[in-house]
């Protein structure tokens, strides 16, 4: 199993929408709205690196209203 973070920055006024769509797709652990430098931050899970970037290049980054995405995988050193 692979965890990662997904930063996202949205459109003036759009995060509470976007975290509350993206909390609907399957493979996503958690979805919160956020002050900072990032909008909202997406917890997700999938089988394989290649499944995860999968689900947010065809699920999560076609969401209306998000402007950028940066995928963070969880790492056990």
């Amino acid at each position: 199993m692979v965890q990662a973070y997904i930063l996202i920055q949205t459109e003036v006024g759009q995060a509470s929408a976007v975290a509350d769509v993206i909390a609907k797709i399957p493979g996503v652990i958690q979805a919160e709205d956020v002050t900072g430098p990032y909008d909202v931050i997406v917890r997700a899970q999938a089988d394989t690196v290649d499944e995860l970037g999968r689900m947010v290049v065809a699920n999560v980054q076609r969401v209306d209203g998000i402007t950028r995405t940066l995928t963070c995988p969880v790492v056990h050193i």
